[in-house]
């Protein structure tokens, strides 16, 4: 399943619909890339409020997103992690480094509106 990407002024929203598979993981880190480039977006949000399992691939992967992204001059922002999400992931020890995290689409548009992304 494609992730829809979105552009809200200098920002792009990518909305998880479902689960997605390592693949299809892979393929929303060449898509986040590419257009990143092709629209000179300075934040990238990505909302993961429908997942309701983190595995230790999609953390990683998402963390290796916003360190690449981070390489091509664009700030990352995770939204929607679920509360049972997040006490899994810490009781598993899976960690977002160098990520940051917002509580919801709304806060992740105010991270980047108070200027913190450049």
């Amino acid at each position: 399943m494609q992730v829809p990407i979105l552009k809200q002024g200098p920002y792009l929203i990518a909305t998880l619909q479902s689960a997605l598979s390592d693949a299809e993981l892979l393929d929303l880190r060449d898509a986040l890339a590419e257009r990143v480039g092709k629209s000179r977006s300075r934040g990238v949000i990505v909302d993961v409020t429908v997942l309701d399992v983190m595995d230790s691939f999609a953390a990683r992967t998402l963390s290796a997103i916003a360190n690449m992204l981070r390489l091509r001059g664009s700030d990352t922002v995770i939204v929607g992690i679920q509360p049972e999400v997040a006490m899994t992931m810490v009781e598993l020890g899976l960690k977002l480094d160098g990520v940051t995290t917002a509580l919801d689409l709304e806060e992740g548009l105010a991270y980047f509106k108070r200027g913190i992304s450049g």
